[in-house]
């Protein structure tokens, strides 16, 4: 690799936060539905929406991440 494409390699974290938080309410849904279940209590629906949220999330953050990256950049030669 030329020196001068070293410069145009970016590392890409956009979008990261949003995945973080995507992945924070799956586990969060994925555990209070496990400990209600296990406890014999009724599962509530405010579980699965925490675990859809969640993976709305992660892929909102995946498709900021991917739009970035694909926009072509301009590389001198």
């Amino acid at each position: 690799m030329a020196p001068d494409q070293s410069a145009a390699i970016s590392f890409n974290n956009r979008g990261a936060v949003v995945r973080i938080f995507g992945a924070i309410f799956i586990i969060l849904g994925t555990l209070d539905t496990m400990l209600s279940w296990r406890g014999g209590f009724e599962v509530i629906t405010f579980h699965t929406f925490l675990i859809a949220a969640g993976l709305l999330l992660c892929g909102i953050g995946a498709v900021l991440r991917n739009r970035h990256s694909s926009k072509p950049e301009s590389v001198t030669s």
